[in-house]
């Protein structure tokens, strides 16, 4: 997964039906700025409105997925979502006049298809994760149904069916890496128990329901003549075009054993995108279904939420990486101008470290002497200072080098700093190393709260020569 947001080089267009209100569809989505996110918008409507595309708006879960807000539907969203998802789309706009997402033919591959054909745009923000500690558990009391998630580096999802059904047996399958989506979970259809068939007609619901556009899974063995003809008439169709191939109906072959597993995957990936952050954890689900996914990713966006509230901890006990006279050997800065005290770890992508505040800096003798408070600017050069000591540590002879910072964007002073407080800085790469650029972004903490963030990019330059 890139640690930057993405948006569609060009717009794509869709033209189907709504799986469920059976009304002919068009679609255009339409790439977005930064920061946009995924919504929807009803065009057909008056004033236009605009849905997020937000796991708060869900407000029904039978057969599929529907967002609602002040009485504007958006149904059936998770197939599109799955794929932008999977496909690492953040921001878009999607334009439809109907309620309905076109249901094409049932799975996802139409939408990989044209977002694959038109390309990505990396855009010049940072991404944020579902990046949470611990293990989390939800089985849904009516169903019996369970979801758990495993912290992880990546994004992995395994899907169990067993709907204790002869036709479909138990199935298992799973995605370790988002790059085979495309070929081996966005073409698997939809299914449908041929029980189901006239309960989900009666209840209005599959208006737009066709052979082309779902797998029928053909759980009676007992099944005549008469109520094939039923079945045809139900579907649209002549009762001499539809037979029965084992346990499916002769709509389709299915392209793998385990297509309605895969499938449900597709689902679950569509569901856990309403979160609007990508995730890293293994999901693993036993029976999954709309109301079990987007209630866990109610569950997951809490925990993320309570995660940001929570003090975050450093263990500042233990001995640093570079004490303050190693960090002199790296960077030009002396005092009074010197504010890094030392680093505790850099990793590939990042770095710590710590500025201790105390009475004695002399900025105090003239910034709010009476009320003394550490002036935002030096507490974003405290930042850069920690920035550029990651970069100096990137080549060799670090001591040859400078680090000249080119611009800083969306700086916040979230409290204020005082004597006797300790500023932890965490920064991060926001994207690659690239002919000595670094783009960095950070946030600064005091006793675990944020003091400050901020997103910087630097130019590391070979200007001083060896004494």
């Amino acid at each position: 997964m890139s640690d930057n947001q993405k948006t569609l080089n060009s717009s794509v267009e869709f033209t189907g039906v709504g799986l469920h209100t059976g009304e002919d569809v068009h679609m255009v989505i339409e790439p977005a700025k930064i920061n946009h996110g995924v919504k929807f918008q009803r065009i057909d409507l008056e004033n236009q409105p605009v849905l997020p595309a937000d796991i708060n708006l869900v407000t029904d879960t039978q057969r599929s997925t529907t967002l609602e807000k002040d009485n504007v539907k958006i149904v059936t969203v998770e197939h599109l979502m799955s794929a932008l998802y999977a496909l690492g789309v953040n921001n878009v706009l999607i334009k439809l006049d109907s309620s309905e997402v076109p249901i094409l033919d049932g799975s996802a591959k139409y939408f990989v298809e044209e977002i694959q054909r038109v390309g990505l745009k990396v855009q010049d923000a940072p991404l944020k994760y579902i990046d949470l500690p611990n293990p989390i558990h939800y089985t849904d009391p009516d169903s019996g149904s369970e979801i758990l998630f495993v912290p992880t580096n990546n994004f992995i999802i395994s899907v169990v069916l067993d709907y204790q059904n002869h036709a479909l047996g138990t199935q298992y399958a799973e995605i370790r890496d988002l790059k085979n989506y495309s070929s081996e979970i966005a073409p698997c259809k939809t299914f449908v128990f041929l029980t189901e068939l006239e309960k989900l007609s009666k209840a209005n619901l599959i208006k737009g329901g066709e052979l082309e556009n779902a797998i029928v899974v053909v759980d009676r063995k007992d099944i005549n003549p008469s109520e094939i003809k039923k079945l045809a008439h139900l579907l649209g169709k002549d009762d001499s075009d539809i037979q029965i191939n084992g346990n499916i109906l002769n709509n389709c072959e299915m392209q793998f054993h385990n297509e309605p597993a895969r499938h449900k995957l597709l689902d679950v990936i569509g569901d856990l995108a309403l979160i609007g952050m990508p995730i890293k954890g293994h999901i693993i689900t036993k029976k999954p279904g709309h109301k079990l996914n987007t209630s866990f990713a109610q569950i997951l966006k809490k925990a993320m939420k309570d995660q940001e509230k929570s003090p975050k901890q450093f263990d500042l006990t233990k001995k640093p990486l570079y004490d303050i006279v190693e960090i002199e050997k790296m960077l030009p800065h002396r005092y009074p101008f010197l504010l890094i005290d030392k680093i505790m770890e850099i990793s590939d992508d990042g770095i710590i470290g710590v500025k201790n505040v105390t009475m004695n800096e002399n900025y105090f003798m003239g910034h709010f002497p009476k009320n003394p408070v550490m002036p935002g600017v030096l507490q974003i050069e405290a930042m850069a200072q920690t920035g550029g000591i990651f970069s100096l540590s990137k080549v060799e002879d670090p001591h040859l080098y400078t680090t000249y910072f080119m611009k800083i964007d969306n700086v916040k002073f979230k409290r204020k700093v005082i004597p006797g407080d300790t500023v932890v800085f965490e920064l991060k790469l926001l994207s690659p190393i690239r002919r000595g650029l670094v783009h960095m972004g950070g946030k600064g903490y005091v006793n675990g709260e944020v003091c400050i963030e901020a997103e910087m990019l630097a130019h590391v330059t070979k200007d001083r020569t060896e004494e």
